[in-house]
Formats: structure tokens, sequence, C-alpha cells
């Protein structure tokens, strides 16, 4: 039946066992594997697949970008997956300031979109690089700014939908005479039109739902269907026309499918902006200051707790985002003020920070502007990824993270929250929309553990009890979903519970729109991601995964959160292939759910041995973006490495693997005779027969070779009796073979900056042995290096490399693969990347600015993936600039695309050149001839030499050239 679904789709329908794996989690605790996964590309895709879900008694889920928390992305039935090809932005009305989007349009993507026209999209949820405007309606989402700008619900002003009877409908703001003709449809519409009038007509229903559902005036409240909305309009005893729309934002997909929304916007916020950091040494003194604060005309008034600001010291790219924490606090509130001038701000500034001394409360109140305020925005927004970054089983739960109370209840609430888990020998987690009567409390339990289990609905129950008591809602922004909908009768009491159930069935008779989510609902506790009380699968590795407790702990640190979705546009590199296919196969998050799923799930002695991770794992670049850029900081490049690995074991070695794994060899041969060898890598004949003998694609160049290093004319040896100190300077097997030219360049400036240079060009990094999994090669060249270095590398003799690649294999692969660890980790504490000691020379004197030219010139630089995953690309734009007169730009072109031999495979060329063309291709070609084009890696050089015919010199030639002669 699926295969005949499938010929029937414009868009595309996966059953295969790895695409409904990926699927079967979202960024809850739940796991579901759906029967398929549908991209549909048109409304009639729609139709059909409704069509096929009322002939086949199964149901459709609806799905963005898979990051929601509650599980309403997980089910049995198909999920349908509208963020491929829904994604278009119909129309904008400047006038009447609304907008018609499709549903897998990205949050921010939009605003970039209205931003030239002064106008924006308000509710701003922590995924908002990535989340996209059907999840947000189907969540009622609204983060940070709701305080501001109100909740999704308040925004949508009309949806086109699907009915589960295949009509199309558009649902929009209705008087009492259009309600009227709609009630007297003969269709599904107007039978909905009439079930809602007549149930929630009598003054009896009303008051019962004024009384029993969350106060009005908790704006976060997504408790059922939003009913308590509809009887505030015309048609009963309101203001406000009629409109459906209200009702179905925040339905989680369970009434009808969207297709097309239209929102109402704002003008763009005041454009000055000041935050202030208050700093606290307990929770409850925070939180009694948050009521004084919002006193203040308020854009966003966030709390993060210490479990946060810890996690945070670990995770590199917060690391530098934290630098305004002062002391160590236990909760930090932060408080956005805007205006029209700077001087506007400072006042309503002094004014807040007046009322916040008058309280007593806070040790250090921190001003933050600028770009400083960007940065702890970041750290904020990282806290639900952070929160898997905890090392082994136990892990913040979400279950109760989404209560909102009103604002005078809300230290009182908390006070009784906190005995609550004290009661259950808990430290809860506290974080998020202080100033909106919103915390994400959590719990840290593990769900592998049945005990933890039942404290999961214990404590679930119980915080559902105090939420009942201060009239609050259960469900603040994140939704019902499976985890909080067995809770809606208590919340709402059961009469309200059953008209939703009714109101469901008018919508939807056949039950197939996401059904177990807000009524009928799922068990809370079953269905989990962990099995409780499994037994743990055995798993040895060559690598050493010890730092997670072990590569399926690896695995699991993803959480879902979705951060390797981001697009382009929004900087970073992270995830490289998924920014060029748009697959969701393609994502960090996908890679590490399916070896997750495949380590726990198979059955066979060797778990690795499945084709199905062999082909999510095919288009990862390795470029290690998910080790710093992942919240979580899970690492899938080196994951992948030791599933080639351990899937070659099982199934050989590729004779095109085993080719590009031992290059180094290949290149050293042709590097005896240079001229014969580039002469035959060129020309156009031989060339493509050795393309076509290991793999390579037509249109890729094939590498020149140069001279060994050694047999270069050497530069005289700087002979100072009192050089600064020694440098090892390792001369890796991609300089030393295809650009050694390089290597004397690196010579020449560090001996002319008076450093005394040992030359090491007779050990290998083993990049491309673990780039292709050949392991045992690499912990091999690994040992010898590790042996060689032992007594040589120290604080004042430090090594020092060329290219990133071939280097930070030092301080990371080294140390999971080195029999000494302890020997590999005190070398990497002293080995740098050449730009990184000069840079730290720069900062002690050593090296200035007198020692280099006046001349003036311009330059543009591309930093290497590796660079910017394990250490930073500072010190190559310090470096640049050393120059008086250089001026240097950052291309934030994220990863090139070429990746080692990734962008040479005929089967991996066209992703390659998508992904270099996203940024680096544009900016490059965009440059004027007289702009210097740098970056510092072998691989990036020939990636920009193919895609845009232009040279990139390495930032260490720039600099020896600029040498003052």
């Amino acid at each position: 039946m699926l295969k005949s679904l499938k010929a029937q789709l414009d868009g595309e329908l996966f059953f295969d066992d790895l695409t409904t794996s990926i699927y079967a989690t979202d960024a809850s605790v739940y796991r579901m594997k759906p029967s398929a996964v549908a991209y549909p590309k048109t409304v009639q895709d729609i139709k059909t697949l409704i069509a096929y879900a009322n002939t086949n008694n199964t149901s459709l889920i609806p799905r963005t970008a898979g990051t929601s928390l509650a599980g309403q992305c997980v089910g049995e039935g198909i999920v349908v997956d509208v963020s491929k090809y829904f994604t278009k932005i119909i129309s904008l009305d400047e006038e009447n300031k609304t907008v018609t989007v499709q549903p897998g349009v990205v949050r921010d993507a939009l605003n970039n979109y209205l931003k030239p026209y002064g106008l924006f999209f308000g509710p701003n949820t922590s995924t908002s690089n990535r989340c996209m405007i059907g999840g947000m309606v189907g969540n009622n989402s609204s983060g940070t700014t709701s305080i501001q700008y109100g909740v999704t619900r308040d925004k949508v002003v009309e949806l086109h939908t699907v009915l589960s009877d295949g009509s199309e409908v558009v649902f929009g703001d209705l008087s009492k005479n259009e309600f009227n003709t709609k009630m007297a449809l003969n269709t599904l519409e107007g039978h909905i039109y009439k079930s809602m009038f007549f149930e929630l007509e009598p003054e009896t229903v009303r008051a019962n739902i004024k009384t029993n559902f969350p106060k009005p005036e908790i704006h976060r409240r997504n408790t059922g269907y939003a009913i308590d909305e509809l009887i505030n309009t015309e048609l009963f005893e309101g203001e406000h026309p009629f409109n459906m729309c209200k009702l179905l934002s925040g339905s989680e997909g369970t009434l009808a499918f969207t297709t097309q929304i239209t929102l109402k916007l704002d003008e763009l916020p005041p454009t000055k902006s000041i935050m202030v950091a208050a700093h606290f040494s307990t929770i409850n003194s925070c939180l009694d200051a948050v009521a004084a604060t919002m006193n203040h005309n308020l854009y966003t008034c966030e709390m993060l707790d210490k479990t946060i600001l810890d996690l945070t010291k670990h995770n590199k790219v917060q690391q530098a985002n934290r630098q305004f924490i002062k002391g160590d606090p236990e909760a930090i509130l932060m408080c956005e003020i805007r205006a029209n001038t700077i001087d506007e701000a400072k006042k309503q500034v002094e004014a807040l920070i007046k009322t916040i001394e008058l309280t007593g409360l806070s040790y250090a109140n921190v001003i933050l502007m600028d770009d400083a305020i960007d940065k702890a925005n970041e750290l904020r927004k990282a806290g639900l990824g952070l929160l898997g970054n905890m090392i082994g089983d136990k892990k913040s739960a979400a279950c109760i993270e989404d209560t909102a109370v009103a604002l005078p209840d809300l230290a009182n609430y908390i006070s009784e929250f906190t005995q609550i888990m004290n009661g259950y020998k808990q430290k809860a987690i506290y974080y998020a929309h202080a100033g909106a009567g919103e915390l994400h409390l959590r719990p840290v339990l593990n769900l592998k553990k049945s005990e933890d289990v039942i404290l999961f609905r214990k404590i679930t129950t119980d915080v559902a009890k105090l939420v009942k008591k201060y009239k609050g809602s259960m469900s603040g922004e994140h939704g019902d979903g499976i985890v909080r909908a067995e809770f809606i009768p208590m919340m709402i009491g059961e009469e309200n519970y059953q008209l939703l159930k009714r109101i469901k069935s008018a919508f939807d008779p056949n039950n197939i729109f996401n059904p177990g989510k807000i009524v009928d609902a799922y068990p809370m506790d079953e269905s989990l991601r962990y099995v409780p009380d499994r037994k743990e699968p055995t798993v040895e590795t060559l690598m050493d995964f010890s730092a997670s407790e072990g590569i399926l702990r690896e695995a699991e640190k993803c959480n879902g959160s979705g951060d390797c979705r981001k697009l382009p546009e929004f900087g970073g590199t992270m995830c490289p292939s998924y920014r060029a296919t748009k697959n969701e196969k393609d994502t960090t998050r996908a890679r590490a759910n399916a070896l997750r799923e495949f380590l726990t799930q198979s059955d066979k002695v060797n778990k690795f041995n499945h084709y199905e991770l062999k082909e999510v794992f095919d288009l990862c670049l390795s470029c290690k973006a998910c080790a710093s850029e992942c919240p979580s900081s899970v690492d899938v490049a080196t994951l992948k490495a030791e599933f080639q690995y351990q899937y070659q074991k099982a199934n050989g070695f590729k004779s095109k693997d085993r080719f590009f794994a031992q290059s180094t060899k290949y290149n050293k041969l042709a590097a005896q005779f240079p001229k014969l060898s580039n002469a035959l890598f060129q020309q156009k004949f031989t060339s493509s027969i050795i393309k076509k003998s290991i793999g390579v694609h037509a249109n890729r160049s094939l590498p020149k070779v140069t001279k060994p290093f050694s047999k270069l004319q050497q530069h005289q040896t700087n002979t100072t009796n009192k050089p600064i100190k020694t440098v090892y300077l390792f001369v890796d097997e991609f300089i030393n073979y295809l650009e050694s030219h390089i290597a004397l360049d690196a010579k020449i400036l560090l001996e002319a900056l008076n450093y005394k240079v040992v030359i090491i060009d007779t050990l290998e990094s083993g990049r491309s042995y673990i780039s292709k999994g050949f392991l045992k090669e690499a912990k091999a060249l690994t040992n010898k290096s590790i042996s060689y270095f032992n007594s040589l590398i120290t604080e004042s003799t430090p090594l020092v490399g060329i290219e990133p690649s071939a280097i930070l294999t030092f301080k990371d692969e080294y140390i999971k693969l080195a029999d000494d660890k302890t020997s590999a980790e005190a070398i990497a504490k002293h080995t740098f990347l050449i730009e990184e000691f000069i840079q730290q020379e720069i900062e002690l004197g050593n090296i200035k600015p007198e020692q280099f030219t006046l001349e003036a010139k311009t330059i543009k630089f591309h930093g290497h993936c590796h660079q910017k995953a394990l250490v930073n690309q500072l010190s190559s734009f310090t470096v640049l600039n050393l120059p008086k007169n250089y001026k240097v730009t950052i291309i934030p072109s994220g990863c090139c695309g070429m990746a080692g031999s990734f962008g040479y495979e005929k089967e991996h060329y066209k992703v390659s050149m998508q992904v270099g063309n996203q940024t680096l291709f544009p900016a490059v070609k965009k440059a004027s001839k007289d702009v210097i084009i740098s970056a510092n890696g072998t691989s990036c050089r020939h990636q920009i030499k193919d895609g845009t015919s232009k040279e990139a010199l390495h930032p260490i030639t720039i600099l020896k050239e600029a040498l003052l002669k």
C-alpha cells in the first residue's frame, strides 16, 4: 500500500528502516517509529495523504523542524515533514502589516526578509534560527519577547487548511452574519462551526470554562484547546470577531492540516539596546526581584540558573559568551531595555538598576551593550541544548518545564515547587522566561531506570496539582504533547475535557490528525526513548570514548534540539551537508539518532554492521562543527571515524577508500618527480584516466605536488645566539608534498622573528587514515608521534603546525587513539596552529607590528573547519592584522565543502560544490582583484581555486611577504 501511495505523490515518501528510525524521535524523551515519512510538495499531496489515512486506518503526524519538547512530532502513523518544500514566503502586505507564508518558513529567515520593510514577527523561541512558522502555530510559541509582543496565537490572522475529509478551508475573522452563513453550510466546515456554536453557547459552559481554565492574565497559556479564547468574542460575550485560528493555534496539528499562514506583524523594536545582567546568590532572591523589574518597560526578562551557567564552561562556543559573568551566581536575571536613542536607553537603565539595588537582592548588576548582548542571548538560547551535555545517563527531563503562573504568584509557586523537588531529593534546573511567569523547571532523572520513570510521573503529577492550585497553565509555550496531555482533565476539569474531545471529533471524526496528543492521550511514561531497565549493549571501540562513558552515550547526548538545521545565513558551520540537501537524514541529529537506534536495537554481533548507518554517515564532511556548535557537543566526526572502522572490519575496505587513506604514500612518490607528475595530473587525457581509476569526479582538478621540504633550496638558518624560544615545526604530509613552499615560508618567518626552528618532516599526522576509518594505521602513527615528541614538547619548546587538519589531530583524535594518553594530553597542551603560536607571542610582546611593512593591503580570510571547531579563527585574524595597514575581514563561510578526499570523490562532488556555493564562493567572487584571498587549509585553498578560479594564500605566506626587508 505504501508503494502505491508513493507513486501518487509529487513529493517523496520513505518507509525504509533508516528514515523511520531517525524520525522516531523529536526533541522530547519519546520514541515511536512511524510507518513512513512523507515530504509533500503540493496541497494535493496532503489531500492524498489524508485520503490514504482515512482509508487505511492510520494517522498523519505534521512536522517542521522537529524540535518539539513534549512529543508532538512522534507517532506510529506517517510523519508529514513540510520543512523541505513548503518554504515559500508568499506575499507581504506592507499597508496592513501582514505576511503570508507556508508552514516551513524558518522564523529568523522570515524576519531577515521583513527587516528592510521595518517589520518583524514578534514571537521568538530559543530555536528561532531553525524552528518554522507552522511549528510555532502548532505549539502557540512565544519566547523571550512575549512580554512585549505576545504569543503566536495573537499574531495569526488567517490559516489555509485541509480538513480531515480533504476539503480546503480558510479560517479567519468572522462577523456574526458570516458565522451564521458558515453554520448553514452542508459540509464538514459547516458541521464544525455548528458544533462550536452549540458547545459554547450555553452560559453555564462558558462559566465553567472561565472557572477552570488558567487565569486570563497568563498570556502563556496553552492547556488543551483555547476555548477560553473563543468565548471572548462577539459571538458570545466579547468584542472581538470570531476566529477559529485562535483554536487551531496551539492545537498541535490535531484538528486540521495547515498549508498557509497569514501573520500580523509589528514594527521593528527601537534600535538602541542595553541589557542589565543582575547576579543573585540564590534562586529565591532572583525571583523576588522579578516583580520589581517588570515595573519597567522591559523587552526581555530572562533567567539562567547555576546549572546552565556551569554547563557553559565546558562548551567551546559558549565559553566566549559567558565573559560577563561575575563570581559564581546561583542565578542571573537578564533584563533588556530598548529605546530610540542611547541616552534614553541609559536613563531607563539607570532607573532599572536603582530599582534592583533598592531590593537589596542582587550582588552585581552588569551592563551589556552591542555584541555583548548578542553573546548573552546566545548563552541563554543554548540552555536547552546544553542540558543534553550532561555526562552519563542522568539528564534533565522535560515534563514540568513549561508551567506558567501569574506574575504575582511566581515567587510563592517556585517556593512550593522547590519543596516538592526537595521531597524527591531533586535539585531542579531553573531557566528562561521569568518576566512572563514561566520558568523552564526540570528534574534530573535517569529514564533508563524504572524507578526514575516512576518519579517522572510522580513529579509531573505533583507539579500539575500545584499549578492547578495557582490556576496556572501546565503548558506555557511547549505544548501538551504526550508528556502533559494526560493531565488536561485535572487542569481544566472533566466537563471541559469532554468538550475538548467533542471538538476533536467534530474536526477529525476518524482521529487521523496527530492522535494521542491533547485528547485521548498516550501514557506519559510509556513509549520512551530508552527502554527502562534495559541491558545496556556492550559496544567495543578502537577509539577512546571514556570522556562520554562510551560511544553509545556520546550519541545519546543528542537531545534533538536541531541546532544542526540552522541555515547558512545564520552563521556557523554546522551542518554543511544538511544545508546543501535540506534532508533530515543529513543532519548531525540524524547521525547521532541513527547510531543510537542501531547500537541499541541491533541483534548483530557487530552492531555497526548496518548499511543504513553507512548511508546516514555518507555525507558527513567530518568538519567537527558539531563538537563545538552543537550545545550538547556531539562529536559526529569521531563517531563517523569509529563507524567506518567497525563497518569496514565486517565488510572490507574499498580500494578507493584505501587509496585516499594512503594518499601520502602516492603523494610522496609523485613528489620525487614533481614536473612529470604535475604534467600527468594536468594534461586532460592522462588526468581523466587517473581520476576515473581512483574515483575522482571529472570536473575536479588534481592537486599539484611540490618537492618535499627536505629537497628545497634551504634558507640560511638564523644564527642568533639568543632566540626567544625553540619551536618544533611540524611539516605535515600535506604541506610536505603538496605545498612545501609554505613550510619554507613558515621557517623564514619564524627565524626572522628570532625563533629557533627545528623541522619535523618525517612524521605523518594520520589525518587521511582517520577520515577513511583506517584507525589501526592511524593509531600506529599516533603512538609513533607521541613517542617521538614525548620528551621534546614543553611550554618553552612548543609543537607548531601549519595545516589545521594535521596539527589539530594532536589536540583531538590523538587523545582518543594514543596508548599513552597521559603523554598525548601533555603534548596537546603545548601544540599550536602556527597562527595561534604567533598570536600568543604577540600578546607576550615578542612580536610587534614594527617588524612588518607599512604597505596597505586588503585581505579576506576563510578559516578551516577544524580550526573553528577546536581552537578559533581569531588567531589568523590577529596575525593577518599584524602589519599596521592591513585590513582583514573573516568570510562568514562555514565549511568550504572540500573536506579532504570528500570533495574529490565523484559521488560527493555535487554536494561539495553546493556547500562551497552557499557563502564562500560568492564572497570570493565578489572580492575585487586587489583583495588577497587567504585560507589556511590545504583543502580549502584547492576548493577555492576549483570553485572561483582564484588563488588563496596561507596567512603565513602573506605575513612572510610582509616582513620588513
